[in-house]
């Protein structure tokens, strides 16, 4: 086996971790929005979340983690679509954000 191959494996293997991991990461993240929206008497727009953006970054214990922002949809009214992002660290979602939205009472 030669030196090239070897690191071919590992990032293939690497490449793969950060591919499941996504998309574990993900059904986090659109958990943590229907929770949110069930919540708060909003609607969860095409059930789904997007990621809009993502970087490394240090949890509270100082170990490097994948930072990611999910953007989503929602309606308070049934009529206008607001937004909304999620944002996770790691397998943690730290925060939920919306757009300022109507409130039907």
């Amino acid at each position: 086996m030669s030196l090239e191959f070897v690191w071919l494996l590992m990032a293939l293997v690497v490449v793969g971790w950060i591919s499941f991991n996504g998309i574990q990461v993900r059904e986090v993240a659109l958990r943590a929005g229907r929770e949110y929206c069930k919540a708060h008497g909003l609607q969860l727009l095409d059930q789904t979340v997007e990621r809009t953006r993502s970087s490394l970054s240090r949890d509270e214990r100082g170990q490097w983690r994948i930072w990611r922002r999910y953007g989503f949809e929602f309606t308070s009214d049934g009529e206008r679509r607001y937004a909304g992002e999620i944002i996770t660290l790691g397998q943690r979602v730290l925060r939920v954000n919306t757009d300022a939205h109507r409130i039907l009472h």
